[in-house]
């Protein structure tokens, strides 16, 4: 019997595929390791493939349509109805096979590897921003409870912070804490400022544009943020 449809259940090692021919009759239920995947589907006639749109999904989808596949991702949520018994491996694949063959189904379009990069920029950008916002926060935190309360905006901390801290009497230990947290502050934004300036630059060669924006910025040292309070950390450059 010819497959004409596949399902693949992506994971990191071990790969279910569940496969079905122009009947809709069950023909191949299979377990794969990840250096037998590609193999695999090197020795089977041009069929359509099914995946879920999650991580590695792209990246496989790119070597089956090489190898003359077609390719067709699905968001998880679109698969899941499709679900008849508990969830596992194989129902997972089951499912992705059978949602694959639906004609009112919607799918999502294969990325490039360009695209993937720009879009791995914009999420490591958007960690580095939570991260900035959860320390400036505890920042502000730690101050408060000693009644020293900071203007709003991320910049009054590096801007206000070391003169209110010298004309205030605080304990030298939490002095030199909140010097230690400023720096890694500091360090937070520099780094996410970095990520947007090689995201600019990175959408730049491949001709689209950039939606993080942050151009380029001069890097920061902080090399001497360590065991005293270093004041230079908190300088914005």
């Amino acid at each position: 019997m010819k497959i004409t449809t596949i399902g693949v259940d992506l994971a990191k090692n071990v790969f279910q595929i569940h496969g079905v021919d122009n009947h809709g009759k069950v023909v191949l239920r299979k377990k794969l390791s990840r250096s037998k995947l590609l193999e695999f589907f090197l020795t089977l006639q041009p069929c359509l493939i099914g995946m879920e749109a999650c991580g590695s999904a792209h990246y496989w989808a790119r070597k089956f349509v090489a190898i003359g596949h077609t390719v067709k991702l699905m968001a998880p949520q679109f698969v899941k109805p499709y679900v008849k018994t508990n969830k596992n491996d194989v129902a997972d694949a089951e499912a992705i096979c059978e949602a694959a063959s639906r004609p009112n189904m919607r799918f999502v379009a294969i990325k490039t590897e360009e695209q993937q990069a720009i879009l791995s920029l914009h999420r490591v950008r958007q960690g580095f921003v939570k991260a900035r916002t959860a320390q400036s926060n505890q920042i502000r935190g730690l101050l408060s409870e000693f009644g020293l309360i900071m203007p709003k905006g991320v910049a009054n901390i590096a801007s206000r912070l070391p003169e209110l801290l010298e004309t205030t009497c605080l304990p030298g230990s939490f002095r030199e804490f909140v010097a230690t947290v400023v720096c890694a502050f500091q360090g937070t934004r520099q780094a996410g400022r970095r990520v947007g300036s090689e995201n600019s630059t990175m959408a730049s060669e491949f001709g689209c544009k950039s939606a993080t924006g942050g151009g380029s910025r001069n890097r920061a040292d902080h090399s001497q943020c360590t065991d005293r309070v270093d004041w230079r950390c908190l300088q914005l450059r």
